[in-house]
């Protein structure tokens, strides 16, 4: 059918951008059964439940080495992209913005290089991103903030500049920016976020300036680290209404008084 056409054009050419496969995980991705390759998961199409598309491509710790082709794009049905743990290398093609089905993003633990990809900030449906342990660099941009993402993974990077503002904004359970070169203040804004955010966690940056008051506005944080950094000041009396929290690692920075 054509859903799976277009998915045997797509797998084909991630197949050639492929150089090194040593576990030969794409060894039987030959012949028209898309539905039969590793790592390919199908289901009955969201559009006609009488046709099968590809729903789950799974190469998590394939140990694949090779570029992302932008026939990636291709796969419209795809919900769950999943390259975790290889060598890709390269830039996240802009093509990813047409996969119009995709939920879950994750491209960790590879050695992707570039600014943030913004071609997934065009993916509509996208709930989950995790581009953490590549080589990305520059700013964040603000929009990634303003999207309805449950969980947000970008640690291990070389981001740098400051956080934006909107991070208030965000209704992540999840956001992980550690291990990166940001700077700057974390935003006041950030108390905006107190509805949904479950984890913060921003150890090992260059943040400076005080922890604003608005913290403590984070009463559902389980999780909230911004150890190792350079922030000052006094310790804001407001950490005390965080009363859900289990971990609260304010370590390996410049803080002040009692």
């Amino acid at each position: 059918n054509p859903n799976l056409l277009t998915a045997h054009k797509a797998l084909q050419a991630l197949k050639n951008a492929l150089y090194s496969d040593p576990n030969n995980f794409t060894g039987n991705w030959v012949g028209p059964d898309v539905c039969a390759y590793n790592g390919v998961f199908c289901v009955p199409s969201l559009h006609n439940a009488s046709e099968s598309a590809v729903a789950t491509l799974d190469m998590n710790a394939a140990d694949v080495a090779g570029y992302l082709p932008k026939e990636i794009g291709l796969m419209r049905d795809l919900a769950v992209l999943h390259l975790n743990s290889n060598r890709f290398c390269g830039v996240i093609p802009e093509e990813i913005r047409n996969m119009t089905e995709l939920y879950e993003f994750d491209a960790s633990n590879n050695r992707f290089v570039g600014p943030f990809p913004a071609a997934v900030l065009g993916v509509p449906k996208l709930s989950y991103l995790d581009i953490r342990f590549n080589d990305f660099d520059g700013p964040i941009p603000p929009e990634l903030f303003l999207k309805p993402y449950d969980a947000i993974f970008l640690n291990n990077n070389r981001f740098t500049s400051g956080i934006p503002e909107t991070i208030g904004k965000s209704r992540a359970t999840v956001i992980v920016l550690a291990n990166n070169e940001l700077g700057g203040c974390i935003p006041r804004s950030i108390g905006d976020a107190a509805a949904t955010l479950d984890q913060f966690i921003f150890t090992n940056n260059s943040l400076t300036g005080c922890l604003p008051v608005e913290t403590g506005l984070l009463d559902n944080a389980t999780v909230f680290d911004v150890s190792g950094n350079a922030l000052t000041g006094a310790i804001p009396r407001t950490l005390a209404e965080l009363s859900r929290v289990e971990q609260l690692d304010l370590s390996r920075n410049m803080f002040t008084g009692d």
